[in-house]
């Protein structure tokens, strides 16, 4: 099982070391192009969540992102933590709802949940544990 981490200040503009992680990720594993999209999009929105809404753009605090490819299961997992209090996963506006089509918010965790194959929160939303399988 290969682990590979990183930890960016809370910068809106780190978003792009994030994509550039993603990018040697896709040579060093061999990621289709499907898979690798997929990835690029979760993961960007998982960072940029953590950086405005978990630690407030606070350039003082950090997000951690964990990737951990585990051959025996044929999957790679992408894991970002921020350091904020946390929010309610579990009651999330539908961002498919008519009242909600036009705001310009709101749908990071729909596509996240649409583009992996599993979506986990742990540490009460702290940690955003992102699964793709490579099969």
């Amino acid at each position: 099982m290969d682990t590979i981490k990183l930890e960016i200040p809370s910068l809106q503009e780190n978003v792009r070391i994030v994509e550039s992680f993603i990018d040697n990720t896709k040579e060093k594993f061999q990621l289709t192009d499907d898979i690798y999209g997929n990835i690029m999009i979760a993961v960007t929105e998982a960072v940029n969540n953590a950086i405005v809404h978990g630690n407030n753009c606070d350039k003082d605090k950090t997000v951690k992102l964990e990737l951990t490819h585990c051959t025996q299961e044929g999957q790679i997992c992408f894991q970002v933590e921020d350091q904020g209090i946390g929010f309610d996963y579990e009651h999330l506006p539908d961002p498919t709802a008519p009242e909600n089509i036009y705001k310009t918010s709101g749908r990071g965790i729909f596509l996240m949940k649409r583009l992996c194959d599993e979506v986990d929160f742990l540490e009460k939303g702290r940690i955003v544990k992102l699964s793709f399988y490579l099969n």
